[in-house]
């Protein structure tokens, strides 16, 4: 017979079952495991890369140290070697040779392909299609960092830096200056005064932007430092540069997953050590030929035809940027080590002009499209500056104008137009500088600040003058507009499930941009 004990234990298990039942939580557990079942099973078939498979290891006896006695051999009778006694006492002064430098493990040889490759499979797709945009010309009209010329009258031209219906245009007013800076600019440094005003029209619909499932992927294991677009019209593919080393394809147009999801990987940087790639540039006249720089002070050209990662340029310091000036694909702009900035001579194999243009290391350079001689750098001593090529010489040549910020600026990009330019700081501010020579300045607040495991932020522009894409903390793309001097709209989906860290937006395509994150991903918007 049951205890009253018992009776009370199977009243509350009976009370409790209800109390269960009325609440559905049996019913609600199990559609929660389902769902998270089917949210792992769709992440595990995400577009990702395949590294190959590791070779087994091969197995060495281990071989178990015995001494002289326990091996019952006699002891070695010969003794420490002469005046070790004294030598350890120090009344022996021996004078040692420096020991000589030890030698970086870089590779530095050129890199063939299968030995750079890491994908499983095998990238023979990926040197088609680059050899096939090679062949034919698909670059068409160019979208960003190509503008019509401005005339000289007095009515309002217009400066379309567009090639489609979609685009927004810059309407350019002639109006005569009247400040003395134009003068003195002008008189010392001989720069063409452009005497023009900006004005915003109706700017490209974010709302046609969208973000499909397809559209994103893995491209490479590590954070990722850099992302740019191949820049062809015809052609759809990204290349990211990590942490490690990596360097990695994705074929957006690729849809065989025997073809590794159109995804290929290459580690150019990180055999045998690691180190990050700060910079990813299509040679201009040559999509096959790929430059790339890395914190390990190389930079190589991926020769596509060759199959081979070419050695262009190695140093012991850090290479943290690099450019190329438009129309000249025969020199290398680069940042390294603190502050210095470098020409390099690709024909003569040699450095042009070697200065110290910044305290700390250089993070970004870029040119103005109107006028190439005219270039911008960010550094982490806490400023933006705009310098003149043509009046650099062998002495530290001088600054144009300065943008200064209370922290480091990792950015610093002119417009499409080339007639603003954005800067992007730690100190939470989007810098924005406009007027004829860029005098006329002003700060736009955006939360940059990033943690250690995160790449820092850098705004770049769209397709036109109107909007900076920047990224944003909680998950999402911000767009922010110069004139309105705020974020206007927030790009986001359920799909970006990281924080988009570094944005390029394609050169050639209206509404094809393609956002990175800390995990490898990258995401590409397009045109609905």
């Amino acid at each position: 017979m049951a205890t009253e004990y018992e009776r009370k234990r199977l009243e509350n298990i009976r009370r409790n079952d209800e109390m269960m039942a009325a609440l559905n939580v049996r019913a609600k557990a199990s559609s929660l495991l389902s769902a998270a079942t089917a949210a792992k099973r769709s992440r595990d078939d995400s577009k990702s890369f395949k590294k190959k498979k590791p070779k087994p290891a091969t197995t060495t006896p281990t071989v178990i140290r015995k001494s002289l006695r326990t091996r019952g051999l006699n002891p070695d009778s010969a003794g420490l070697p002469d005046g070790f006694s004294d030598f350890r006492m120090g009344s022996q002064i021996t004078h040692h040779k420096p020991s000589p430098k030890k030698q970086s493990p870089r590779l530095l040889a050129p890199l063939p392909f299968d030995s750079a490759y890491e994908g499983d499979g095998s990238y023979t797709q990926l040197v088609d299609t680059l050899l096939g945009v090679e062949s034919k010309s698909c670059r068409g009209k160019l979208v960003k960092g190509e503008t019509g010329s401005v005339k000289d009258e007095n009515e309002s031209p217009m400066v379309s830096t567009r090639s489609t219906s979609r685009v927004s245009k810059v309407s350019v007013k002639k109006e005569e200056p009247d400040d003395s800076f134009s003068d003195c600019v002008k008189k010392e440094f001989d720069i063409p005064v452009k005497p023009e005003k900006i004005e915003f029209e109706d700017g490209f619909d974010q709302d046609l932007l969208s973000l499909e499932p397809h559209n994103v992927a893995r491209v490479v294991p590590g954070r990722i430092f850099v992302v740019q677009f191949l820049p062809c019209e015809d052609a759809k593919m990204v290349a990211a540069g990590d942490k490690l080393g990596n360097v990695g394809f994705w074929n957006l147009d690729c849809e065989n997953e025997e073809d590794n999801d159109g995804i290929y990987l290459f580690t150019p940087h990180s055999a045998p050590h690691s180190a990050p790639v700060s910079s990813i540039v299509f040679q201009q006249n040559s999509l096959s030929r790929v430059i790339t720089s890395s914190y390990d002070g190389l930079i190589r050209l991926m020769d596509v035809e060759k199959s081979v990662f070419d050695l262009l340029y190695s140093t012991d310091e850090a290479i943290f940027s690099l450019s190329q000036r438009p129309n000249d694909e025969q020199s290398l702009y680069f940042g390294e080590d603190y502050g210095m900035f470098n020409i390099w001579d690709l024909r003569a194999g040699k450095s042009v002009f070697h200065w110290e243009l910044h305290e700390q290391r250089i993070n970004s350079i870029d040119f103005n499209p109107q006028n190439p001689h005219v270039m911008a750098t960010s550094s982490t001593d806490g400023t933006a500056c705009l310098w003149d090529l043509r009046s650099m010489g062998a002495k530290k040549p001088k600054i144009l104008t300065t943008l200064n910020h209370s922290r480091a600026v990792h950015s610093a990009y002119f417009s499409p137009s080339g007639l603003l330019l954005a800067t992007t700081s730690l100190d939470n501010y989007i810098g924005i500088l406009s007027g004829a020579n860029f005098e006329n300045t002003y700060k736009i607040y955006h939360n940059n600040n990033t943690s250690r495991w995160i790449s820092k932020f850098r705004g770049v522009w769209g397709w036109d003058d109107s909007y900076i894409y920047v990224g944003n903390l909680s998950k999402k793309i911000d767009v922010i507009n110069p004139k309105l001097k705020r974020t206007v709209m927030e790009l986001h989906n359920p799909l970006m499930k990281a924080i988009p860290c570094r944005i390029h937006c394609h050169p050639y395509n209206v509404g094809t941009l393609a956002g990175s994150t800390a995990g490898g991903q990258v995401y590409v918007w397009t045109a609905k």
